[in-house]
């Protein structure tokens, strides 16, 4: 037994890392970013501004400016503050953290993002996943009954769903918002191709925060995450916070590029167009199932026996495009290939091999 079996968690032994596959050399429409980099000029000032940072300074640790224009910008109730963190798994992992008392459940959808259940692992906390229906919808009063007999002391609901893609109805939202003893957070890291948001609702519901991302309107390698919410959860997120969590490069560069949102918004309309476009063409095709989306991305499932959905997967790397297996994992996401909305060039390609792969 080596020095490090002795000592880890033998539940982490057991389990793997977050997968996250190499995609050198190959078209990567696997992880949902933006597929889209910033206009020339916008770039140039982007370097000319890096450069006049002073990288041998810590960044300040409030991050005052960034998060006024973050609440500007993202038109955050009056009243609300935000918490940001690298990328929206450290806002997670905050808000895991705060509400980590001993017995404690969170809650879920399931199939969702996989983050939610890993974080309340690592906290030693008791994660339940309400399952969605065969198709992906949202069994509200499955999930109100399961809220009635766990007490969850924080639920997660991503609107629109990762993986699913589809945004499940407001009101059976709402109904969960009003029954959960604890805190609900909605994940709106698709926000900007959805067209629905609660961020203006936080002053309506004492117990909701509201969690976003820049990452899929072309932020992505910056890693920054927010939440948004009331003074008192912001509050209580913040004792949890890294100190200087943010470094300095993200913060001047998010901060040049929200005051330069409107280019950042050109470009995420342009993804939804070509979501649009793209959807009856995966219709179109034998032997695959397309799910509602209201993300920038579609989630499909190959018909055919166990492996099924592999083999496309590897028939699409083959032809040099990588897109997410979830084949392996949940039974019901067995033989689901996720498919981030790219270029029109890139959504060309995939299709072309999407045929050849079938």
């Amino acid at each position: 037994m080596s020095a490090a079996d002795k000592v880890v968690r033998p539940e982490i032994r057991e389990m793997h890392a977050y997968p996250v596959a190499d995609a050198t050399g190959l078209v990567k429409l696997d992880v949902m970013e933006s597929p889209y980099g910033l206009p020339q000029a916008l770039a140039d000032e982007v370097g000319r501004l890096v450069a006049g940072l002073s990288l041998n300074r810590y960044p300040v640790p409030t991050a005052t400016r960034l998060r006024a224009l973050i609440r500007r910008v993202m038109q955050v109730p009056a009243g609300c503050d935000v918490l940001l963190g690298n990328g929206s798994d450290e806002c997670i992992q905050y808000v895991t953290a705060t509400v980590a008392r001993e017995g404690a459940v969170v809650m879920a959808p399931s199939p969702s993002f996989a983050v939610f259940s890993m974080q309340a692992f690592f906290y030693r906390l008791r994660f339940v996943g309400v399952p969605l229906r065969e198709d992906f919808t949202l069994d509200a009063q499955l999930f109100l009954d399961a809220v009635r007999t766990e007490k969850p002391a924080l639920v997660w609901i991503a609107f629109p769903n990762n993986p699913t893609g589809n945004a499940f109805p407001v009101a059976d939202i709402e109904r969960i918002v009003r029954a959960t003893p604890g805190l609900v957070v909605i994940d709106e890291a698709y926000q900007p191709f959805a067209g629905a948001t609660f961020m203006p609702r936080l002053a309506e519901f004492e117990n909701l925060v509201v969690m976003r991302t820049v990452s899929k309107i072309g932020m992505a390698g910056l890693r920054l995450g927010y939440v948004a919410g009331r003074p008192e959860w912001i509050d209580a997120f913040n004792k949890a916070r890294s100190p200087f969590n943010v470094n300095v490069v993200t913060e001047a560069v998010a901060i040049r590029l929200l005051e330069n949102k409107a280019v950042l918004d050109a470009l995420a309309a342009k993804v939804l167009a070509e979501r649009e476009r793209m959807r009856p063409e995966l219709e179109r095709l034998p032997g695959l199932k397309v799910y509602p989306t209201a993300a920038n991305f579609f989630l499909v499932r190959v018909a055919g026996g166990k492996g099924a959905g592999t083999k496309v997967f590897d028939g699409l790397k083959a032809q040099g495009v990588l897109v997410k297996d979830f084949s392996g994992g949940l039974p019901a996401l067995e033989n689901c290939l996720r498919l981030t909305v790219g270029t029109p060039d890139e959504n060309r390609i995939l299709l072309t091999a999407l045929r050849e792969a079938l």
